[in-house]
């Protein structure tokens, strides 16, 4: 890179992959001596009227000083970054700063003159728009905090990209030029445009690989068997709507076909665009694929092939090399070792993947990073629908192997404004980026239920997963995912249960649940399951073993008209001779009467009946009739009568939109399912009105970062003494009981004396700390006797004063003692956690998490949600605690870290909340210069 005498070497952690607007990549890195020809070639190829806009005048060729001046930066006064595509410029964009007179300038003059100049061919693509926040992002780097650009009126596309930014703004206008000038501070406006930027490119991105209107299959044998042969007829098969190629190096000469799809020997040999590869030849040979993929122009590569990161560190760098590769050509990658894609939208009708079959066309997006449990899910739910195709069956499927480059956080941005996915179920081994996870996660599940079920919970990552370092127990992310909306469920069992209520029925509207059968058991133990899972049922309502369809239907139709009932569970067990028709009226009388109340759900707990299920799914059925020419074939793996697939031939269809009513073998599995639907509901309820951060007239945060900078000058981090922890949280309103030093008994008198007595002594060894259950506390000292009495026991107790670190604190009014901690995770982000102090957290982990920064609402629901919050509001006849403080002392917490991102750690423990007001008798705080947040920076993907 560049060798001339700069002030600064080259930047590399400039460099940058980037999804446009259209969905392909492009690469963003600095311009340097070397790229004096890329230039040239570059210039050659803009259009006299855009090389016009850039300089204000004609401008048809680049001379030799205008090359060496546009490549020779000092990467701090003068910057210029460039997209590059195929190793090839097809944008630049340069900063040079100036002083107050418009003269160039160094530091610490803080305002620059940007100019961009994208290639003709390129305009359109978002390209200005993400250089923009890289040059940004560089210039704040470098302590420029203000951007002018003078830009021809008739340049409207340019203004445009400075306009729409979301930047603070001044404009002019003079000597027939717009003068713009835009501080580079983020704004909520900036990051806004930059999410919406962000997540229109990554949908289209997905949208190109899932729909592509031509598919080539790269490695398909020439026998049958194995896998491209595999893949290539599994599309071939499903009707794909598109334009399908075989490509085989080893095809010998003359062979135009392979399985009736035209074939040939390299996709360069194609006779029009390739829009999706999917690549199933060696390890070894898929970069030169990867290379003819490229210069072909094809979109993006399915990665089917294996010989990875999954297989150890050579492979790790060869997938390393891959995704690198495919960006150079802006490309996308689902893969390698992928199991393959699926949409099942007449349009498209696509079965790129190893599944022989395409699973029935519905509502509910998959995504599985595994194969194997992808194999299994679409299994369960070709199984579970009962034979219905409409509602109950798949969108789109994607399978991710070691998920190089597209990630589950990409296809959550397709599915979020996808008109076909209703529901979206996930099966995740690892979470890459949890800080934008969550952030989409808890937009997407704003419009449409997200489930996830997350496995590895209790190891490492699976070996192909580049997955962030995080401090988090699993518990604490589990908790994070549920606060952003996530429906997290532990098997992939409940994963479909979940999934196939929330596509079939309304989400209920409370917690009340009527449950009506045929069985006084079945009704009592989904009673008893509804109590476990939180919900508030009603006596079970036994129809007995003589109930006709006609009872059902009564019973069904009074409770779903109750207006204290909002969700019903109807149990059914076989009556002796009951057959296939029993079934069928019984199934048409519960939908039916489920029709006359739409919004409230409905479930079913049935006993191996064996047609129960297939006719409650086919009573609603928009499904063609199972009597088509082509034979289907049954899940390999066997099945309970009571999820077996129907028998050819269905009722006629039923009138458009109405609800299918799921069906379960257990009454714990459907009441979890209700469980789930009711606390996601709740949650949908609460994110409409999502509170607010307050405002306290007493918080000094200029105080506070003046305190924090001027502590952070002795060091890289460190954690604070008692002294500057109670200065830095005084800042912030939260008040610490001071604790004076006690080495010697005469120590201790004075202490006491300056405190006031009644007051407490305490060994603060790190053995002994917070440990009242091992006797190194003493409480209510009333007097120098009292005081003298206990510092003997203790030092006879556990050893010399030395190794006590003994303490004298004012005694604090009795109380429930809690901890409230806050931590900043590299992944993550910022958490604020809450638990009782003592056994109940450190033993039984019964602690609440919220992200930071924390709404009034969201604190008062975090002093709730443990599950030993009743000793906070009077359990047993004890007085009730004074929440509304400990509530105002999480959010002080909560804006100290928001407001400080050099505050790491904040411990609070223990906090004693007493009937009127709270006292705070230990508190830590540990600084460091804060992570970059990346979230606050330009768009990148993930770093290879």
């Amino acid at each position: 890179m560049q060798t001339s005498p700069d002030r600064h070497e080259y930047p590399a952690h400039w460099e940058a992959d980037v999804v446009l607007r259209d969905g392909g990549t492009a690469r963003i890195r600095p311009i340097t001596v070397d790229d004096a020809d890329r230039l040239v070639s570059f210039y050659e190829q803009v259009s006299d009227e855009s090389k016009y806009y850039r300089f204000f005048a004609p401008y048809p060729r680049l001379s030799a000083k205008d090359v060496h001046r546009f490549t020779h930066h000092d990467f701090v006064d003068r910057v210029g970054l460039a997209a590059t595509v195929g190793g090839e410029f097809i944008a630049t964009v340069r900063y040079d700063r100036i002083g107050a007179d418009g003269t160039p300038a160094s530091a610490p003059a803080d305002e620059a003159e940007v100019a961009f100049l994208v290639q003709d061919a390129h305009q359109g693509r978002g390209v200005a728009s993400a250089l923009l926040e890289h040059i940004g992002a560089v210039a704040r780097e470098r302590g420029i905090r203000r951007f002018a650009a003078e830009v021809l009126p008739a340049n409207t596309k340019m203004i445009k990209v400075f306009t729409d930014a979301g930047y603070t703004q001044k404009r002019s206008f003079e000597d027939g030029v717009v003068r713009l000038e835009f501080d580079l501070e983020p704004t909520d406006r900036s990051l806004a445009v930059q999410y919406a930027r962000e997540h229109r490119a990554e949908a289209r991105s997905v949208q190109r690989l899932l729909a592509p209107g031509s598919v080539a299959v790269i490695g398909a044998g020439r026998t049958p068997g194995g896998v491209g042969r595999s893949v290539l007829g599994n599309i071939r098969d499903a009707g794909y709507t598109g334009r399908l190629y075989a490509v085989n190096k080893a095809l010998p000469d003359g062979q135009k076909e392979l399985d009736g799809v035209p074939a040939h020997r390299s996709v360069r040999d194609i006779d029009g665009p390739v829009d999706l590869a999917v690549v199933a030849v060696p390890a070894e040979h898929v970069t030169e694929v990867v290379t003819e993929c490229g210069e072909h122009g094809v979109q993006g590569l399915v990665v089917v092939s294996a010989g990875y990161a999954e297989s150890g560190p050579e492979g790790r760098e060869r997938q390393r090399a891959l995704v690198r590769h495919a960006r150079t050509y802006g490309m996308r990658i689902i893969g390698p070792n992928a199991f393959g894609i699926i949409n099942t939208s007449p349009r498209v009708l696509l079965n790129a993947s190893l599944a022989p079959e395409v699973p029935r066309p519905g509502r509910i997006g998959l995504f599985a990073q595994s194969g194997a449990i992808g194999i299994a899910l679409l299994s369960r739910l070709h199984r579970r629908g009962g034979g219905v195709t409409g509602v109950t069956g798949v969108s789109t499927f994607v399978s991710s192997g070691n998920r190089a480059d597209v990630s589950g956080n990409d296809v959550l941005q397709y599915w979020y404004e996808d008109p076909d996915t209703d529901v979206v179920l996930m099966y995740l081994e690892s979470i890459g980026n949890p800080r934008k996870f969550t952030r989409l996660a808890r937009r997407t599940a704003a419009a449409k239920p997200l489930v996830v079920v997350q496995g590895a919970r209790h190891g490492a990552a699976p070996q192909g997963h580049a997955v962030r370092a995080t401090r988090l127990p699993h518990a604490t992310v589990s908790a994070l995912l549920r606060q952003a909306g996530v429906i997290r469920v532990d098997t992939i069992t409940e994963l479909v249960d979940a999934g196939l209520l929330l596509a079939r029925q309304p989400l209920p509207g409370g917690p009340r649940v009527a449950i009506l059968g045929n069985s006084e058991s079945l009704g009592l133990l989904t009673y008893d399951a509804c109590l476990a899972e939180g919900l508030r049922p009603h006596p079970p309502q036994d129809l007995t073993t003589a109930a006709s369809a006609a009872d059902f239907h009564t019973a069904l139709s009074r409770a779903l008209a109750d207006d204290r009932c909002d969700a019903v569970v109807v149990t059914a067990i076989p009556a002796v001779g009951e057959g296939h028709v029993g079934d069928a009226a019984l199934a048409e009388a519960l939908r039916s009467a489920s029709a006359a109340a739409p919004s409230k759900p409905v479930l079913v707990v049935h006993v191996e009946l064996g047609g129960l299920a297939e006719a409650l799914s086919a009573a609603a059925s928009t499904a063609p009739q199972a009597t088509s020419d082509k034979p289907q074939r049954n899940a390999s793996s066997p099945t309970s009568a009571a999820e077996q697939l129907p028998a050819a031939g269905a009722p006629a269809e039923a009138p458009e939109g109405a609800h299918l009513i799921p069906a379960y073998p257990a009454a714990e599995r459907a009441v979890r399912a209700l469980g789930q639907a009711v606390a996601y509901a709740q949650w949908r309820r609460d994110a409409a009105e999502p509170g607010k951060v307050p405002e306290y007239d007493d918080i000094n945060e200029k105080g506070a970062a003046a305190l924090i900078d001027g502590l952070l000058a002795r060091g890289q981090g460190l954690t604070l003494g008692t002294d500057e922890t109670c200065d830095l949280l005084g800042h912030y309103g939260v008040q610490v009981h001071r604790a004076l030093p006690a080495p010697t008994p005469d120590a201790a008198a004075d202490a006491a004396r300056d405190l006031g007595y009644p007051v407490a002594l305490k060994a603060t060894a790190p053995h002994l700390r917070h440990r009242a259950d091992l006797g190194g506390v003493r409480l209510d000292l009333a007097d120098e006797e009292q005081l003298r009495r206990s510092y003997a026991e203790l030092t006879e107790l556990f050893g010399a004063p030395e190794e006590l670190r003994p303490v004298v604190q004012r005694m604090a009014p009795r109380g429930v003692d809690v901890v409230v901690r806050a931590v900043i995770d590299p992944a993550a982000g910022a958490v604020l956690s809450f638990g009782l102090a003592g056994a109940a957290s450190q033993l039984l982990g019964d602690t609440a998490h919220r992200l930071i920064p924390v709404t009034d609402r969201e604190a008062t629901s975090l002093v709730r949600s443990i599950r030993t919050a009743p000793l906070l509001f009077g359990w047993r006849g004890s007085a009730p605690a004074d929440t509304r403080a400990l509530e105002e002392l999480l959010l002080r917490v909560s804006r100290l870290v928001d407001d400080h991102p050099e505050v790491v750690a904040v411990t609070l423990e223990p906090v004693v909340v007493a009937s009127h007001g709270l006292s705070v008798l230990g508190a830590s705080v540990r600084l460091a210069h804060p992570p970059a947040r990346d979230d606050l920076g330009p768009r990148t993907l993930p770093a290879y």
